[in-house]
């Protein structure tokens, strides 16, 4: 365990724990930031293939379903008056934002900003010691 992974002098467990648990509540909070750009390019993406779907419309002679594609969903709004990019920038500034510096201001003021000090002490009591694989960080 590296001196940036280890406890503060007269750190409790349960500080610990409640930093590990929270930092673990962050890492799923990441997780949902990515699902949510999935979400962006995955909706821009399928967006962009309407352009081809209407033009083998047309192509086929199925001018107005092809109108209706256009009209109805080229273009449209995912949720009221929202495109997927001003959803994720909302969620950046406002949920995701304020989640990071909640998290960064506990680790300040009880770890000094140390991370990981739980999973450090997790690592350090699971490893093999003096075992090749199993060091307490690179050498």
């Amino acid at each position: 365990m590296t001196d940036q992974h280890s406890r503060l002098p007269g750190m409790d467990d349960d500080t610990v724990a409640a930093l590990g648990k929270l930092s673990e509540a962050l890492e799923t909070v990441e997780r949902v930031r990515g699902h949510l750009y999935s979400l962006h390019q995955l909706t821009g993406h399928a967006d962009l293939m309407l352009d081809e779907a209407v033009d083998l419309l047309r192509q086929a002679g199925h001018d107005e379903l092809a109108d209706t594609v256009r009209d109805e969903l080229i273009g449209r709004n995912v949720i009221e008056g929202r495109w997927t990019y001003q959803i994720v920038e909302d969620y950046d500034a406002g949920y995701y934002a304020a989640f990071r510096n909640v998290e960064t201001r506990a680790r300040d003021e009880l770890a000094g900003g140390r991370r990981h000090i739980y999973e450090a002490e997790m690592k350090d009591r699971r490893r093999t010691k003096g075992r090749r694989g199993h060091e307490k960080g690179p050498t």
